[in-house]
């Protein structure tokens, strides 16, 4: 790798670290090929990226950036793993440190904000935007049904008494 590949990539990491909501540090020695593109194409799914970098240009990248604290976990082999969303790279590498033992989480950060292993745990239990939003909208959709539902409430009830009053008196 010369010079102006290792600018480059030093640029995109930048980006990386710049831009993500979360990014996830963890040691992936021993998985093969297989298991390393499953864990892509899961990432994928979620919305977030897996990266392989090699740790000093990860280093140089990371100077001045919000995410600057995780530098400390750029030993050894580690890879990388980010997304917009604050909570879609935890939760999809989580998962798969559960299901393969080789997958080891070091840390991340989200924002300026440096995550140990179980702060990852603990940002993968949060509710995904999706999530959120659905909630929300149900939380917001509620009191129009239950006004909608007081509403017709008398009518019905009206309808029953008359309903009834008919019924004795035939």
């Amino acid at each position: 790798m010369d010079r102006a590949q290792k600018e480059k990539v030093v640029e995109e990491l930048g980006q990386i670290f710049e831009s993500s909501g979360v990014v996830v540090v963890a040691h992936y020695a021993g998985l093969t090929v297989a298991e390393m593109q499953d864990l892509r194409s899961q990432m994928r799914e979620a919305g977030g990226s897996v990266r392989v970098a090699k740790n000093r240009l990860a280093k140089i990248a990371l100077e001045g950036k919000p995410a600057a604290s995780i530098a400390d976990y750029l030993t050894g082999m580690t890879v990388l793993a980010y997304s917009e969303d604050p909570v879609a790279a935890a939760k999809v590498m989580d998962k798969y440190a559960k299901d393969n033992e080789k997958l080891v989480i070091l840390g991340g950060a989200m924002g300026e904000d440096a995550l140990d292993p179980a702060g990852v745990k603990a940002v993968a239990a949060m509710p995904s935007r999706e999530e959120l939003i659905a909630s929300i909208a149900g939380c917001i959709g509620a009191p129009a049904s239950n006004i909608a539902g007081a509403i017709g409430a008398p009518a019905s009830n009206i309808a029953s008494i008359l309903e009834t009053i008919e019924e004795k008196a035939a």
